[in-house]
């Protein structure tokens, strides 16, 4: 388990791919108290992630901190920035993708549907290419919206699947999913100062097929 940062409210942790980021044996909160080398520490989940996407999370260690992180996800306070990396590119560089999302909970699946229907919810998502390479697109994606699955789903919708992702994607790529946390930005729930961190991807591929010139590379510091 990867801490980037800890304090008495948060735990700013490196995600790894295919670990939950629920409250379950193996899931984050249980790494993390693991790594604290306390089992009973009080770590709550306010985020989450799908379970193969990996990169940056906060997590809560008081009740207090989770209600106020939380309050700021509700109200769009909490920012969440992704680097992924897709199969050809969009019509336009930069841009808004709006859709309809409905959730088949049988087949743990999200489709896009084009009329409006029971359980359907809108899911909206800002993307920026930043560089293509043998028919890649390297992309970056602010939601505005938390749908599940919501970025894997509407780019696959497109014709724009992620690159690793075998749920919405029949390409046989040969590596994990390409989607990555790369940014999160929020007010720290004691102390109110807007904190505003970002990490890069692994050196794996398919991300070394890019330089990475459009991507932050700055990490916060440890703080025990």
């Amino acid at each position: 388990m990867e801490i980037l940062r800890r304090d008495n409210s948060i735990m700013l942790c490196v995600k790894p791919a295919g670990v939950l980021s629920t409250d379950e044996p193996g899931g984050m909160p249980s790494l993390v108290r693991e790594a604290l080398g306390d089992p009973g520490a009080d770590v709550r989940t306010v985020h989450r992630l799908d379970r193969v996407v990996g990169g940056l999370m906060v997590l809560a260690r008081s009740r207090a901190a989770a209600s106020e992180l939380g309050r700021q996800v509700m109200d769009g306070r909490f920012g969440k920035e992704y680097l992924a990396v897709i199969h050809g590119a969009p019509e336009e560089d930069a841009g808004t993708f709006t859709d309809l999302l409905l959730r088949n909970k049988a087949e743990r699946k999200s489709y896009v549907v084009t009329q409006p229907q029971k359980g359907a919810q809108e899911a909206v998502l800002d993307y920026t290419v930043l560089e293509k390479a043998a028919g890649l697109s390297l992309v970056r994606i602010v939601l505005r919206t938390g749908r599940t699955h919501q970025i894997r789903a509407q780019f696959s919708a497109r014709g724009l699947p992620l690159v690793g992702d075998r749920k919405y994607s029949t390409l046989p790529d040969g590596c994990g999913i390409a989607l990555w946390s790369h940014r999160l930005a929020f007010d720290h729930p004691e102390t109110g100062l807007r904190l505003d961190v970002n990490l890069p991807p692994p050196e794996v591929y398919p991300w070394t097929e890019f330089s990475g010139r459009g991507i932050d590379r700055t990490i916060p510091l440890n703080e025990n």
